[in-house]
């Protein structure tokens, strides 16, 4: 990748990374539907497993347009062509035929959180204007969400697969035969185009309610073919998917790429099972996984040394990687974790280290055709305010002030992130712009002090934020789960390490253990929380 100045006018920048055109994308790949690839890759794959959950019972390409084409049918009866359609299931093979069911007849998935609670999923049904809900009756028994459902019942029609398919009629099965035979063919009638919706994803609602991210059939479409331009994919592996496809990882990269790639994505539904995961990753004979820190540690913890023995490559998101997960990883599977990022307005994958092109400390290099921008943050000498554009940008965002109202993304998307990106390309991850703090007029990286404490107890977990001081502005706090943790440890490290005491946290507060999202990031509200409620 190049470096170059950006001649804007009003601030200087730097930029990195080409045009799609420029980066060798191909445009036949991603200027077409999510139904249409798909009926493109079961052509080259045939009907090789595409999918398995753990009812081991895995499904072809082609089977799986005939499930989506029959489904599809009685879905489309009871909802509008463009209409967006919540899915409210969990990583089984259920949720990738109601995925390709609703985009065969031109209906947009809208993937529901169940684990962000009933009031965000209700602000994601005003802000995205969802009339209908699909969900499983198996599903919601199992996970106890019948009050959660009733509720969402009172502001849109819940409809569950299982009765669903109970009525299906003759003519529903017969027309999805005659779809699954010429899907070509018969998709011209509910053909969407490139650049319409293809499908919605919601912010975890961490800071304010969640927003809907309108994602085009182009935009996730050419985030697969950004991946699958750096990796040599097989049809022999196979994509462990723990990461559930209400996430923009879980989704694209966890099914779709797969799906689309030619090899087989294996849908697990929580990522917390943490003794039956590696289990399964052994008998499956994983050789790809995408997950988050907190997640890779607790499965190597109670994993054998041979049940990632197949794993050939891994790629970690959504929060920093530990050196005491690294170094577990490294020493009792002899596998190497790489680190990736992204965000869900990219659809979401934007940089990944890969073997070969890996750099410990950073998040790798952009994907191709994706172009950076640095925009200088006051009181930091190094790096700036990431902006990114490129195919893979959303659409733009549905908001609870605006139901069901398209709020268009501009050309640059603003990531929020502070990052420093190397003469080579490497992008290093600083922290949030609201993860930093001002004390006593210095700008302070809350993630970097979450690092020195990292150092100090590689065994725990860490949470550094910040709170008032009347003194200096904010002060920090560290939240922890290292049993008795104590502040002199951490100002002898920071002596020894010419660490500024300024950067030191004066309050710690332990807890049995921090708290998690679904998506695997840690809860920074629930643990801002905590850290005001000391003692």
């Amino acid at each position: 990748m190049t470096t170059e100045t950006d001649a804007a006018p009003l601030r200087t920048v730097s930029q990195h990374g080409s045009s799609p055109e420029a980066a060798g994308l191909d445009p036949r790949f991603w200027r077409r539907s999510l139904f249409q690839a798909l009926v493109d890759a079961a052509a080259k794959a045939g009907d090789a497993p595409a999918i398995e959950d753990q009812e081991r019972q895995p499904i072809g390409r082609k089977r799986l347009i005939l499930a989506a084409a029959v489904l599809g049918r009685r879905l489309a009866r009871l909802t509008k062509p463009g209409e967006r359609v919540g899915v409210l299931l969990p990583n089984v093979n259920g949720a990738a035929v109601v995925f390709f069911a609703l985009a065969a007849y031109g209906r947009v998935p809208a993937m529901l959180n169940f684990s962000t609670g009933v009031g965000n999923l209700e602000a994601a049904l005003t802000a995205a204007d969802i009339r209908t809900v699909v969900t499983s009756e198996k599903f919601v028994k199992t996970q106890k969400l019948d009050d959660m459902v009733a509720t969402l019942s009172k502001r849109a029609t819940v409809l569950k697969v299982e009765a669903v398919r109970a009525s299906l009629s003759a003519a529903d099965k017969a027309f999805g035969a005659v779809y699954a035979a010429a899907p070509s063919l018969v998709n011209r009638l509910y053909r969407r185009k490139p650049d319409d919706i293809a499908a919605v994803l919601f912010t975890s609602g961490t800071e304010g309610v969640p927003k809907g991210v309108a994602l085009s059939n182009a935009n996730i479409l050419a985030n697969v073919a950004q991946v699958l331009a750096i990796y040599d994919f097989t049809e022999r592996d196979v994509f462990f998917n723990a990461l559930p496809v209400f996430h923009s990882f879980g989704l694209t990269a966890g099914l779709l790429l797969p799906v689309f790639g030619g090899f087989k994505s294996f849908l697990y539904p929580s990522p917390l099972h943490y003794k039956q995961i590696p289990k399964l990753v052994r008998e499956s004979r994983t050789t790809i996984l995408f997950t988050t820190d907190t997640f890779a540690a607790a499965w190597a913890k109670a994993a054998e040394p041979d049940d990632f023995k197949a794993v050939a490559f891994t790629v970690l998101g959504a929060e920093r990687v530990k050196e005491a997960t690294r170094t577990l990883w490294r020493d009792k599977f002899q596998v190497e974790l790489n680190e990736g990022y992204g965000v869900t307005e990219a659809s979401p994958v934007l940089a990944v280290n890969r073997p070969g092109a890996d750099r410990q400390g950073t998040v790798g290099k952009l994907l191709p055709g994706i172009e950076a921008r640095l925009e200088p943050v006051p009181g930091l000498d190094r790096g700036g305010r990431l902006l990114v554009r490129g195919p893979n940008l959303m659409v733009g965002y549905l908001k609870v002030d605006q139901p069901g109202v398209l709020q268009p993304a501009t050309e640059w998307y603003d990531t929020g992130d502070i990052v420093e990106i190397s003469d080579d390309g490497f992008v290093a991850i600083r922290g949030r712009a609201k993860r930093f703090a001002k004390i006593g007029g210095e700008m302070v990286s809350l993630a970097a002090v979450e690092a020195y404490a990292a150092a100090v107890w590689p065994d725990a977990s860490h949470a550094v934020v910040a709170v008032p001081d009347d003194r200096k502005g904010e002060a920090l706090v560290l939240v922890t789960d290292a049993e008795g943790a104590e502040t002199g440890p951490l100002l002898a490290w920071a002596r020894a390490h010419g660490v500024a005491e300024i950067l030191v946290p004066r309050s710690i507060v332990t807890v049995p253990s921090l708290p998690v999202l679904g998506t695997g990031k840690l809860d920074y509200p629930a643990i801002d929380r905590a850290a005001r409620q000391k003692p």
